[in-house]
């Protein structure tokens, strides 16, 4: 079972840039589609991004695309989600989601599609 752990969230002024991590522990990291989400209280999930298992292909959501750039490292078990432009918006809790699945473009936004969620990083951007 792949253990999922994210990282590198923190305070940050509007305009600025962060890059998050997650670590993967467990089977091996390149079977999984791995994917970003993230979470308001009160809200639902949203996705955010998601990476297939080579790195080949990423689709990104509306909210972030031109300003995210998802990304994997297979050697080191990680993926990252650098986010540039940070707005007030932004602000939330960044959760990493893992699949052994097939990649379906059209399944990528839902929440039942993924296995393993890791527990979250927080990512505030204010002034």
């Amino acid at each position: 079972q792949v253990q999922l752990e994210e990282s590198g969230g923190g305070s940050v002024q509007p305009g600025g840039s962060l890059r998050l991590s997650c670590v993967t522990t467990g089977r091996p990291f390149s079977k999984y589609l791995i994917a970003w989400f993230r979470q308001t209280p009160g809200k639902e999930h949203e996705f955010v991004a998601i990476v297939t298992r080579g790195g080949e292909r990423t689709v990104y959501a509306d909210s972030v695309k031109g300003r995210a750039t998802i990304s994997r490292d297979n050697a080191k078990s990680t993926v990252y989600l650098q986010i540039d432009s940070l707005k007030p918006e932004d602000t939330t809790t960044y959760t990493c989601a893992a699949n052994g699945r097939p990649f379906n473009i059209n399944y990528v936004t839902r929440l039942d599609y993924y296995d393993i969620w890791g527990r979250g990083t927080q990512v505030t951007v204010s002034s």
